[in-house]
Order: structure tokens, then C-alpha cells, then sequence
């Protein structure tokens, strides 16, 4: 029955990306929202006629940027959540400090930071590790609280503290939520480090070529990139979705065995 709702799953996937394509190619040839949308054809030969060349040049250095800002953003956010529960009086601050961060446009402090840091791509990874620290701080706190009571009292009866509650029971308990948010993070990411290449305009990225396109009214160019970022975000989802696959079911063997 499992295997039947996963399959199910698949087609109702597959069936919802065909009518949205099919709708794609309706609009671009019945020239919707004056001709500014390109049929799926259009796209593609523009893809084919600028070479891969363009886009791997373009495209590498955003990935490397939105990488480095997944990480750091990831790994502060995880830290963070890590002693808020070993250090219970910082939650408030450490709150507030995951909401300023949410609820702050990019654009916003995208002038700020690029005050505070002279050097370009230190921007842009700044504003993709803030588009991911929230979700993942939250997600992380979350499944660190999640254990039940009774496995954290067994740790204290047997002498531990709250670093050993931490290692053997909240840890395992958290990664399932954890991995939850890292896998919305990944998009995010990617999403921060084009809009700071949009802000910023280094040589070479996704932003820089979109606005060129833009510039030359390239409209299948600018569709292309566009529809190749989130390819690459779409990648970058599935790759985490994968991992926390085989993370979950040894986090779940990991506490049968604890």
C-alpha cells in the first residue's frame, strides 16, 4: 500500500507538470500578456543556440555562492538551536534574532551589508545563509524539544546532564525535523544568492545574465535562466530529500538501539 500511494504520488506529479507545461505552451503561443511569455520551443532553442558554455560559466559561481551560504546559514542556525537548549535563558534573544532576520526584506539590508563587506561575493553569501538561517533555526529547535519527557528523565537518572540528553536523545529526536527544514532551505539559498547578484552585479552569475538579457529584451534568455535557477533549486531540494531519507530510518534505528 505504501509503494501504490508513493506511485501515486509520482503520477499525480508527473500529470501536474505536463498541464502546467501544456498551459506554458498555450500562453506563449496564443501570445498572452503581450508576447512576454515564450512557448517552451523558444526557450529551449535559446538554451541550444547560446551553448552550454554560458550557463555552466554563469551558473557555477552561483551554485559555489548559494552553497557557501547554505552552509553557514545552516550551521549557525543549527548552533544556535543547540544552545538555546543547553542554555535556556538566551531563547529569547536567540528568537528574535531568527524573526529579524525572516521578516527583514533582502533588498533592505542588502545596502547594508554591502557597506559592511567590501567584497562582493561575501554579500551574496551573507543574504543566502540569512534566507536560510530562520527556517532551519526553528525546525532545528523544534526536534530538539520534540523527545519525550520520559527518555530525557532516564538520561538524568543514569547521571547525565543536558549534554548527554543532547547526544542521546535530542539529537536523534531533532534530526528528522532538522533535515525538514534544510530540505526548504536548499531552495532558499539559491534564491538569496540570485537576488544578491541581482543587488550586487559581480562579473559572472545568474543575476548579472538575467538583467543583460533583460537589457537586451531577450525575453526567451531571461527564461531560461530563470527556469534553470529553479531547476538548480529543484536539484537542490531532491538531493536533501534523499539524504534525509536514509538519515530518518538510521536516526530511527539509532534510537530502537538507544
Amino acid at each position: 500500500m505504501a509503494d501504490l500511494g508513493g506511485a501515486n504520488r509520482w503520477y499525480a506529479g508527473l500529470i501536474g507538470i505536463a498541464a502546467l507545461v501544456g498551459l506554458w505552451w498555450l500562453a506563449g503561443a496564443l501570445e498572452w500578456f503581450s508576447g512576454t511569455i515564450p512557448t517552451p520551443g523558444a526557450v529551449i532553442s535559446t538554451i541550444a543556440d547560446t551553448g552550454t558554455a554560458f550557463y555552466v560559466d554563469n551558473f557555477s559561481s552561483t551554485v559555489e555562492l548559494a552553497l557557501r551560504g547554505f552552509l553557514w546559514g545552516n550551521g549557525l542556525a543549527i548552533a544556535l538551536a543547540v544552545l538555546v537548549v543547553l542554555i535556556p535563558p538566551i531563547e529569547g534573544l536567540a528568537t528574535q534574532l531568527a524573526i529579524i532576520s525572516y521578516c527583514t526584506p533582502i533588498i533592505a539590508v542588502a545596502p547594508i551589508i554591502q557597506v559592511a563587506f567590501a567584497e562582493v561575493q561575501t554579500m551574496i553569501v551573507f543574504l543566502a545563509a540569512i534566507s536560510v538561517f530562520f527556517t532551519t533555526m526553528i525546525g532545528t529547535l523544534s526536534g530538539l524539544r520534540s523527545p519525550h519527557r520520559g527518555s530525557l528523565d532516564l538520561v538524568k537518572v543514569y547521571g547525565g546532564g543536558r549534554f548527554a540528553q543532547l547526544w542521546r536523545v535530542r539529537s536523534v529526536s531533532a534530526l528528522p525535523n532538522t533535515l525538514a527544514a534544510v530540505k526548504i532551505a536548499a531552495p532558499a539559498a539559491v534564491l538569496g544568492a540570485v537576488l544578491g547578484e541581482f543587488l550586487a552585479m559581480p562579473d559572472t552569475g545568474a543575476g548579472p545574465a538575467m538583467i543583460v538579457a533583460q537589457q537586451r529584451g531577450d525575453i526567451p534568455e531571461v527564461w531560461a535562466i530563470a527556469l534553470i535557477s529553479g531547476a538548480i533549486a529543484g536539484i537542490g531540494y531532491a538531493v536533501i530529500s534523499v539524504l534525509a531519507r536514509f538519515a530518518t530510518r538510521w536516526s530511527s534505528g539509532l534510537a530502537v538501539l538507544r
